[in-house]
């Protein structure tokens, strides 16, 4: 029996909400009353029928992700040729291509997996992102590659992204010149849309080995798919384990009622303290450096998914809240101070482990002298705890919300269980500011403009508008 399928140990694994230090009998009149979640409640009700509608008619289709047994095969298969040979996997991809990747190997695999040898890592690949055109970079990651070693997957829902379709074309050339067409053919994975879009043309084309994301699935949904599945397959993460996670957290949140779904509390105080109570920022902190990938995935979830000009009546209503990236206790250190004594406008959330893989007891040296003295006999692992709780504590002390989501270990399980649980409290928290969480209308502008200036057919009035632009003026140029 595989751990996900005994009972007991699910039961221990099982993701909480604390939401304490958010409630006005802590924080007084900058704390929501609970009254304000009961007044929300028919609201989630009818929000609760809508998704399930919604999802009958296949509109949502990243929940039916963590029920998609064939793509674990489709997975495996796709990945057994290429672990006879490869020693690395670089992602091409940007955005919702590239964040969940990174956030599933960061948290699941060991900080150090890419740099052993291969025998400690089971043979398994190391994995590196290359989600950004810095030709510096990009080009500093691949030559410290083995290329004869080295395997590619290229991601693009689309297969129109300009980013990915660049570092393809550089790297295809760079394995062509090196190893030669039929064997740089066999290093490359497309993970694109099933039937339409350049790169799914190329694939065939090609011959190159492809995978699909389904077309209901949008990229920033798309971690639990094809996209964030094969990197995590192909580096020894089980992802069954992180499926089965999923659909625990997907089978919880529709056994509870709406007012108790932790999805839906979770969007009615995001909502709440963005609107009633005017705090417009929201801070995403974890307290494990694993977790730190998480973080950076769930930003771009929110802030794509809710950050809207209009609203879904095409009224204006520049709706969101800006998420922001903070990693405990490293920023107790440098963002803190400003959390506890800077303007009044964020709501702070914590991902707290309560088990760590490793303890780490901290000797008991240097008796004589205070400093040193009374951490001995402790270990780092209590150290964290108690400075995420002395954290939140004095946040609430200074009128500051903060709210804590304990996760009992990180591991494949409890993983998959935060990622559904985010996508659906993202999903809620768009139908409650009343805007589509699954466009992003505000992006495109820069994309066209980006297609006229490098020439692509179709864009001329782009590249006309900019050249027609007012120049920059000599007197606001500095030097």
């Amino acid at each position: 029996m595989k751990r996900h399928e005994d009972p007991k140990w699910v039961q221990k694994m099982i993701l909480t909400l604390d939401h304490n230090y958010a409630m006005a009998e802590f924080l007084g009149e900058p704390g929501l009353k609970e009254s304000d979640l009961h007044d929300l409640a028919p609201r989630l009700q009818v929000l609760d029928q809508d998704l399930a509608a919604q999802r009958q008619n296949g509109q949502l289709g990243f929940m039916a992700l963590p029920y998609q047994d064939q793509v674990v095969k489709q997975i495996r298969q796709v990945a057994k040729p290429l672990l006879e040979w490869c020693w690395d996997v670089v992602v091409l991809g940007i955005g919702g291509s590239a964040l969940g990747a990174r956030a599933l190997h960061q948290a699941l695999r060991p900080p150090q997996h890419n740099k052993f040898p291969m025998g400690r890592r089971n043979h398994k690949p190391g994995l590196w992102v290359a989600d950004n055109i810095d030709p510096d970079s990009f080009y500093g990651l691949l030559d410290g590659l083995d290329m004869r070693r080295t395997g590619f997957i290229v991601v693009s829902k689309s297969g129109n992204t300009a980013e990915t379709l660049a570092q393809f074309l550089w790297a295809y050339q760079f394995l062509k010149n090196r190893l030669g067409e039929d064997t740089a053919r066999q290093r490359f994975i497309i993970v694109t849309d099933p039937e339409k879009g350049p790169l799914r043309r190329l694939a065939a084309e090609e011959h190159l080995a492809s995978l699909s994301v389904p077309a209901n699935v949008g990229g920033r949904f798309s971690v639990l798919s094809a996209v964030g599945l094969l990197p995590a397959g192909l580096t020894g993460i089980e992802v069954e384990e992180l499926l089965a996670g999923a659909r625990f957290m997907d089978q919880r949140l529709k056994d509870a009622v709406p007012d108790s779904n932790p999805a839906y509390r979770l969007a009615a105080l995001y909502y709440l303290f963005a609107t009633a109570k005017h705090r417009p920022n929201l801070v995403f902190m974890p307290y494990a450096g694993a977790l730190a990938g998480m973080a950076e995935w769930f930003c771009q979830l929110w802030a794509e998914s809710l950050g809207k000009e209009r609203d879904l009546a095409g009224n204006l209503v520049q709706a969101g809240s800006t998420p922001i990236r903070a990693l405990g206790v490293t920023d107790q250190h440098s963002q803190l101070q400003l959390y506890m004594e800077g303007p009044p406008d964020k709501l702070i959330t914590f991902l707290a482990v309560d088990k760590f893989k490793n303890d780490l007891e901290i000797p008991a040296l240097y008796p004589d002298q205070e400093a040193f003295s009374y951490l001995g006999g402790h270990s780092l692992n209590e150290l964290i705890r108690v400075e995420h709780q002395a954290t939140a504590f004095n946040l609430m002390k200074a009128d500051r919300p903060n709210m804590t989501l304990h996760l009992p270990e990180v591991n494949p399980f409890t993983i998959g269980q935060l990622i559904f649980l985010l996508e659906v409290a993202t999903v809620a928290a768009a139908g409650l500011f009343g805007v589509n969480a699954f466009d992003q209308p505000g992006v495109e502008g820069g994309k066209q403009t980006t297609y006229g200036l490098m020439g692509r057919p179709g864009f001329d009035n782009e590249r006309d508008e900019f050249a027609a632009a007012p120049p920059a003026l000599e007197k606001y140029r500095i030097v």
